[in-house]
């Protein structure tokens, strides 16, 4: 196992180094991102062919025989552990950092050969310890990824409101078609994709009542926000309302397709293999954007991202913009200048991140499917179909917010 992470290390090392180092010259941020995108793809590497090599270490899974699954996970997780430490380590390190003097600005923008030299020794310590300390970061992962699911939806709405407010600022007749063009294609979109829920996860002669109230319930939910959003009470919109019902729609589908093959209500149990790729494969698509859009939106002082302390003006800065400390412009540089986001809560979402693709490549830590099944199991089909209830939940709760709390100010 060592000779293969030493392998790995080696044949990454080089790459990554002069790519992170290239990348953060423009944003740290993208470098960022860049070297959990290399964590993602380790573990997916190793979690195909690291399974025989694992069984070798007489310290891995030394109580009894397990399965291939099983060896299959511990690789997952104890490359997620690593990652997960490494940005945890630098989320506690960057507590508290509010302007650019100070000395921790530069560790969080500099150094990339020092960093990618700490992840790939954590990575391989990992491989070194005792099952028990996985078994638990396996327990915590699951709370972790809930909470990374949670941010999810938060970027969503983020998302949402930002492009709406964008259009509607234009003051355009344009503007104004587009909006309602798109709006009245996401919700043809929510609702047909809905109906073909039915074909696919309520077979004729068996009684599928569980999956047929699972998308009534979306149905339900997509018509529910129109007719909030267009309350005259709130102020809402048609277009957020859309996007969260198209995205309720897809979460529904994840939950339905995470079914056991062997449930008779799974319509594409045959076809578990191509389902579960697809699974895996758009999962870690909408894991990789969200990291990347909250990087890209952490320069805005109206995102969750930002400090408290951080004035308004910051978010009138270029989101692509870095204020990068080079060799001799510190000593230049008196005056200090206020960070425009949270880099320990920019971290600890990173951390989140980790946990979550553990997650979603161990099947929630569920070795009783097929090793060539990702993401297969009961859990899997609660978490999504919870993730879509908060959403919808998370999204009514913006617009009635501020008819509540009328002295707060929400943004």
């Amino acid at each position: 196992m060592s000779c293969l992470a030493s392998c790995c290390a080696a044949s990454t090392c080089g790459l990554c180094s002069s790519v992170a180092s290239g990348i953060s010259k423009k944003s740290a941020r993208i470098a960022y991102c860049g070297l959990f995108g290399v964590s993602l793809i380790v573990s997916w590497i190793l979690r195909e062919v690291a399974a025989p090599l694992l069984k070798k270490l007489p310290w891995i899974g030394s109580s009894h025989e397990q399965s291939k699954e099983w060896y299959q996970i511990q690789a997952v997780l104890r490359v997620s552990l690593g990652n997960c430490l490494f940005f945890a380590i630098f989320a506690l390190i960057m507590i508290g950092v509010k302007d650019q003097n100070d000395r921790r600005d530069s560790w969080h923008h500099g150094g990339w050969m020092a960093k990618i030299v700490i992840w790939v020794l954590l990575v391989i310590l990992m491989f070194f310890l005792p099952d028990v300390i996985i078994s638990i970061y396996g327990v915590v992962s699951k709370f972790g990824a809930g909470l990374f699911l949670l941010v999810q939806v938060i970027i969503l709405l983020d998302f949402t409101h930002t492009w709406n407010d964008t259009w509607v600022e234009k003051d355009e007749q344009k503007w104004y078609i587009a909006l309602l063009a798109v709006s009245a294609g996401c919700y043809i979109a929510a609702f047909t994709f809905s109906g073909i829920l039915f074909i696919w996860f309520n077979p004729s002669g068996h009684d599928c009542g569980l999956n047929v109230f699972f998308i009534v319930m979306t149905m339900i939910i997509a018509f529910a926000l129109a007719i909030i959003a267009l309350h005259p009470t709130v102020n809402g919109s048609l277009l957020p309302a859309s996007v969260v019902s198209v995205y309720c729609a897809y979460t529904c589908y994840t939950g339905l397709s995470s079914e056991p093959r062997d449930y008779v209500c799974n319509g594409l149990h045959n076809k578990s293999s191509a389902v579960s790729t697809s699974t895996l494969v758009l999962g870690m698509l909408t894991t990789v954007l969200s990291v990347v859009y909250s990087a890209l939106r952490a320069g805005s002082s109206k995102t969750f991202l930002s400090p408290p302390s951080s004035p308004k003006s910051a978010g009138k800065q270029p989101l692509l913009k870095e204020e990068e400390l080079e060799e001799g412009q510190g000593e230049k540089e008196k005056e200090a200048r206020p960070v425009s986001y949270s880099y320990s809560f920019y971290h600890l979402i990173f951390a989140l991140a980790s946990m979550y693709s553990a997650m979603l490549l161990s099947g929630w830590t569920s070795s009783s499917e097929s090793s060539d099944l990702i993401d297969v199991g009961w859990t899997s089909v609660w978490v999504r179909i919870c993730t879509e209830w908060v959403t919808a939940g998370l999204y009514v709760w913006s617009l009635v917010a501020p008819l509540i709390f009328p002295d707060r100010e929400f943004i």
